[in-house]
């Protein structure tokens, strides 16, 4: 069991108020931070796409690059986490990603954007959230008690969600007035904002007491283990591992399909994409009160279901008025997405031992978000041979294994995960 670092107050010992402003503190830097990102989602894209005319394929490096980050530290970053001061890396982490977008619409003033630095910058700034968000997993359950991490989980999903919902639909609209590159500006702003209030966070317990002389190898190892050995655990990142191929997939192909496909204009796509965060909201808003009616494992077996008839919605969308049908493809499958990660995340926060929660966190991000990076390629690979359309509709199919593994393995027999 981690205890605090000397000087440092623990969870336990720190008052419930203070415990609360904390959480407070917490959630309106990754709300600033979140804005930001809904609208670099839009943005950033549309840049490729609008100003340097790119293809499919092309985008989905952008979405792969930014996310492939993963694959790259997913496993160390469990262990920097677990290692360096908690507070004082997610600031470090926000000034990287705010540098490093910064340099998109730097470039394009000067006339020197390229897909290249695109990609370049997708990269960055995705090894820079990989460290950011092991770490934020790992904060919360130091600032509430294990009673709230459901309806703390919800809350900063249904955050998450509203800000998915609005910022596309303000990037669109920045894209319109203000060119792709030049709406990448509050993205940077927002991470400046997010780094302020983060460094006002209290100092919680530091994970790394007397594992300093491990080897990094050996602590990975450890984390892997514990999640391929765990009966809930190991099927629930496997079902991650297929959602978010799926995901990456719709990231690299929406853009275009909405735009070249449908004949979307600009902001349109952007509200189009922010019915995303509309399904996401609703989800998190309800996953309290499903998971009481139908049990933990239920609602997870549930949500899974209903993931591929959403993306097949979305596939068989079409121009002016039947461009609803996206919409509510779209929403639908955020909702049934964020069921399953409200639940499984609240599940690994309670069930996993302190001083395993950062290698945890890492591994099961690292073998499911390491599936964006090639559901995006493969999208586009699809698109390229096949039409965008086609490949949509692959990716509906695809969708299928999500529900199969949860309904083959021992959960489809739980009404509670143990």
């Amino acid at each position: 069991m981690a205890t605090a670092v000397e000087g440092q107050e623990t969870t336990a010992e720190r008052p419930p108020r203070r415990r609360v402003g904390a959480f407070w503190r917490y959630w309106t830097a990754s709300t600033v931070s979140g804005v930001g990102d809904a609208v670099t989602a839009v943005a950033l894209p549309l840049v490729a796409v609008l100003t340097l005319h790119a293809s499919a394929l092309q985008v989905s490096l952008i979405t792969a690059a930014s996310y492939v980050a993963w694959l790259l530290i997913g496993l160390p970053a469990g262990v920097l986490v677990h290692r360096l001061p908690l507070r004082g890396t997610q600031v470090a982490m926000d000034l990287l990603r705010a540098v490093a977008v910064a340099s998109v619409p730097l470039s394009a003033a000067l006339g020197a954007l390229g897909l290249p630095q695109l990609i370049v910058v997708a990269l960055v700034v995705g090894l820079a959230s990989v460290v950011f968000d092991v770490g934020n997993s790992t904060f919360l359950p130091s600032i509430v008690s294990k009673d709230e991490l459901t309806s703390r989980n919800s809350l900063t999903s249904g955050t998450r969600a509203a800000t998915q919902l609005g910022g596309p639909s303000v990037g669109g609209v920045l894209v319109q007035l203000l060119g792709a590159a030049a709406s990448i500006v509050v993205d940077a702003v927002s991470y400046l904002a997010s780094a302020a209030v983060l460094s006002t966070l209290p100092r919680v317990e530091h994970p790394a007491s007397g594992d300093a002389r491990r080897g990094m190898g050996e602590m990975i190892r450890e984390g892997w283990r514990y999640v391929t050995r765990h009966p809930v655990i190991g099927p629930c990142a496997a079902d991650a591992t297929a959602v978010n191929f799926v995901c990456g997939g719709l990231m690299a192909l929406t853009p275009v399909f909405l735009v070249r496909t449908l004949g979307a204009p600009p902001a349109l796509v952007g509200l189009l994409i922010a019915t995303e965060g509309l399904g996401a909201l609703v989800g998190a808003a309800l996953t309290p009160r499903i998971v009481s009616l139908l049990g933990n494992a239920r609602a997870l077996r549930w949500a899974a279901f209903g993931a591929p008839l959403f993306v097949a919605l979305m596939a068989a969308s079409g121009h002016s008025a039947l461009l609803v049908v996206f919409a509510v493809g779209n929403a639908g499958f955020a909702g049934s997405v964020v069921v399953t990660s409200i639940v499984t995340r609240t599940y690994r926060q309670t069930a996993t031992p302190p001083e395993l929660l950062p290698r945890v966190m890492a591994t099961v991000r690292f073998v499911s978000w390491g599936a964006i990076p090639f559901g995006a390629l493969a999208a586009g690979g699809a698109a390229t041979l096949w039409g965008t359309r086609t490949a949509f509709a692959l990716m509906g199919v695809l969708a299928a294994v999500s529900p199969a593994i949860l309904w083959a393995g021992p959960i489809r027999r739980m009404r509670e995960l143990p």
